[in-house]
């Protein structure tokens, strides 16, 4: 097939899938699909909840046609899956979605077509799971009558240096032409370039091994910072002296939420013991990550007790509550875990988030977002998320808002350590 004939349909228009299509209707024309709605709608008046496009200059252009219907996307002949790939309650990987998607596709498949997945998966389930779906749905047969790639997102949700186009992107194909072509096409818009793999499976298994090499490094640091900790020394201090080595790598502790970081390592753990292997050391990574909000809670209290502040009926804040900072999204939040934690010990817990929807942090969090602070009001404040308005407000500002007799947890290491009672 020629590159130039590839008509695109994107399927799920979030954190990963708009940014792509925006960056494709700068080349080609694009439509863009998903399930909601109210999405859609929010779109095409310009406006996108997760940040990724600058609002101020979001605009649709004529390349670019956005639709909540699959039928709008039946011409296309090249269709790029970017639906969420979440875990369940049992940690076990939430497929749901992507074969929503894929039910949707195989239903106005044709012969020739290429579905492209960038969804997180387990290594192999693209080919063992998906490519049946598509084929007993659509009566065609793999690698003959359609064809399918894989090319793993590496969005970081709000990192505004490392955008889509900056971000080299890993391709492959069912077959070598297939992914030559996908190759093609991802370097129309990818600055950074590409590279190809041999086979989806490896593909799968790449992107699964990124975040679940992440997660084992903030585990480590997590436990040093917990030893750390009991030794009366800060972790920040002992990793700048140590980063002066050429070749330590500067990981940093902290509270490991998100639908990245916390979720990948199960999808390759979920593989892993149906081939009979027992992941010893990446699922005590996420065990000790897991747990990283009960240590703080139970640091919380006891800096409380030490300044003879009653627990019960507590005044606490606490200041930011996504995942991640400067990114709307409270996906797998751990600061949850602190909340309900600090909630079951009878605190009175006040939430501030500058940049997650008023409706997410109530449904959320059966609870209103404040918007107006009150100084000498509280008794401990928690600087859980690194957002830049927190920085912007200043030490000063936020220990104005404490009663005389307070604790200050800084767990991203915001201000010097001479003004909080605790960090990571």
């Amino acid at each position: 097939m020629n590159i130039k004939k590839l008509k695109l349909g994107i399927i799920g228009l979030g954190y990963v899938g708009l940014p792509l299509a925006v960056e494709f209707s700068k080349k080609r024309k694009v439509i863009g699909y998903d399930i909601s709605a109210s999405r859609i709608k929010e779109l095409k008046r310009g406006f996108d909840r997760t940040l990724e496009i600058n609002n101020g200059s979001f605009k649709i252009n004529r390349n670019l046609e956005l639709a909540n219907k699959i039928e709008k996307i039946k011409n296309c002949n090249c269709y790029i899956v970017t639906v969420p790939t979440p875990i369940n309650k049992s940690n076990k990987p939430d497929l749901s979605l992507l074969f929503k998607a894929t039910k949707s596709i195989a239903k106005i498949l044709k012969p020739k077509d290429i579905v492209i997945y960038e969804s997180t998966v387990y290594p192999g389930c693209t080919e063992e799971k998906c490519v049946p779906i598509l084929e007993k749905i659509s009566g065609l047969k793999f690698n003959k009558d359609f064809f399918c790639g894989y090319s793993p997102e590496r969005i970081n949700p709000g990192d505004k240096k490392h955008r889509i186009k900056d971000i080299k992107k890993i391709v492959s194909g069912s077959t070598s032409k297939i992914t030559n072509l996908i190759d093609k096409l991802y370097n129309e818009i990818i600055v950074a370039g590409t590279y190809k793999v041999k086979s989806i499976i490896i593909a799968e298994a790449a992107k699964v091994i990124e975040n679940t090499q992440r997660d084992l490094n903030i585990a480590l640091l997590n436990e040093l910072s917990l030893i750390f900790n009991k030794l009366k020394i800060n972790t920040s201090e002992v990793i700048s002296a140590a980063k002066t080595k050429w070749n330590f790598i500067p990981f940093f502790p902290g509270l490991v939420g998100g639908h990245c970081i916390g979720v990948d390592p199960y999808y390759l753990t979920f593989k892993a013991e149906k081939l009979g292997h027992k992941p010893k050391i990446i699922l005590a990574g996420r065990n000790l990550n897991n747990n990283m909000s009960s240590y703080v809670v139970s640091q919380f209290i006891n800096h409380l007790k030490r300044k003879n502040i009653k627990i019960k009926n507590a005044k606490i804040l606490i200041l930011g509550l996504t995942f991640k900072e400067n990114c709307p999204d409270l996906r797998n939040s751990r600061i949850k875990d602190i909340f309900i934690k600090l909630k079951n010990k009878n605190c009175k817990i006040d939430l501030y988030d500058p940049l997650a929807e008023q409706k997410e942090i109530q449904y959320v969090y059966k609870k209103k977002k404040i918007s107006k602070f009150l100084k000498n009001k509280y008794d401990g404040i928690i600087i859980s998320v690194g957002h830049d308005e927190f920085k912007k407000m200043g030490i000063g500002y936020i220990k104005s808002l404490c009663k005389n007799n307070h604790i200050i947890f800084d767990l991203k290491s915001l201000f010097n350590k001479k003004f909080s009672n605790f960090q990571l």
